[in-house]
């Protein structure tokens, strides 16, 4: 089982460091399915990081991502890769990597298409529940 459900522990990060990553990687659509089902009663944010292992620019940001993840503790990240889970990457619309999905009560509010960290963080300040953007 845990296959197909991963929470990933000290990736490799461009800077040498080891911090533990908060993003969870899904590699089975019935698992991603029951979570993102789970997750639309939610009115927490949820980033979806649609990704590729061969794509470079999904390679260059990952390092940013983890470090947002480790810095919005109340942002849920999720990685997919759109190799692995082509219904899902098509069910979003996904045509280019990196694609990141932002995603409250089960719909999308928001979306960055390329390997833009700065817009990426400014689309989740966006999104924040305002008592955690005055406190950041």
């Amino acid at each position: 089982m845990g296959a197909n459900f991963s929470m990933r522990h000290n990736p490799p990060t461009d800077d040498g460091s080891s911090q533990p990553s908060r993003v969870i990687s899904f590699h089975s659509a019935a698992r991603w399915k029951a979570h993102f089902d789970a997750f639309t009663a939610s009115s927490k944010l949820l980033v979806i990081d649609f990704s590729a292992s061969w794509c470079g620019p999904c390679k260059l940001i990952e390092p940013a991502v983890v470090d947002m993840a480790n810095k919005y503790t109340d942002v849920e990240f999720v990685k997919i890769d759109v190799d692995e889970l082509v219904d899902v990457a098509q069910e979003f619309a996904v045509q280019a990597m990196p694609t990141f999905i932002l995603i409250k009560e089960g719909k999308e509010v928001d979306k960055v298409v390329g390997a833009k960290k700065d817009e990426l963080e400014k689309k989740i300040l966006k999104h924040l529940p305002t008592a955690l953007t005055s406190t950041i």
